[in-house]
């Protein structure tokens, strides 16, 4: 189910009891890396939030020719994996604390990310504000990358 911001935060009380996971990404051309750490992320838990990358986010973070999806067809193709249970179309955020305030409200017993790929860091600081755990499911996978893939296609 693809929700905005707004919706997941009105959601989440209806999903008391079950162990939330959540994840964020730009997710801009699905490939074995992205499916494998879906999965992985999802067995932590009873229900998968993905926070989705607005297209100016993407452009801000993979530069001016990404992202090659739109963040409506990203979160379409997302939603449709039976590992994700909600998409949720993240605006562009013009400040870290808007986006702490929005995974506040999800309120996530575990935040997932891939080991050696972002800014680790960031995940580290954002799970022990909320006191929630945060675990690395999978490595970055072989060449699996969408950067990778554009520019092999050209």
């Amino acid at each position: 189910m693809i929700l905005s911001p707004e919706q997941i935060s009105n959601l989440i009380k209806t999903l008391k009891g079950k162990k939330i996971v959540l994840v964020g990404g730009c997710f801009d051309v699905i490939h074995p890396g992205h499916i494998i750490f879906l999965e992985k992320a999802k067995e932590q838990g009873d229900v998968l939030v993905v926070l989705l990358e607005s297209d100016e986010a993407v452009r801000k973070i993979k530069g001016i020719k990404r992202p090659y999806h739109n963040q409506n067809d990203r979160a379409q193709v997302l939603s449709s994996l039976k590992s994700v249970d909600y998409v949720v179309m993240l605006p562009l955020f013009k400040s870290d604390s808007s986006y702490e305030e929005l995974i506040k409200k999800i309120k996530p017993d575990m935040i997932c990310a891939t080991s050696g790929y972002g800014d680790t860091a960031h995940h580290e600081r954002i799970a022990k504000k909320i006191d929630a755990k945060i675990k690395f499911v999978t490595r970055k996978i072989g060449n699996h990358s969408t950067s990778r893939i554009l520019t092999y296609r050209g």
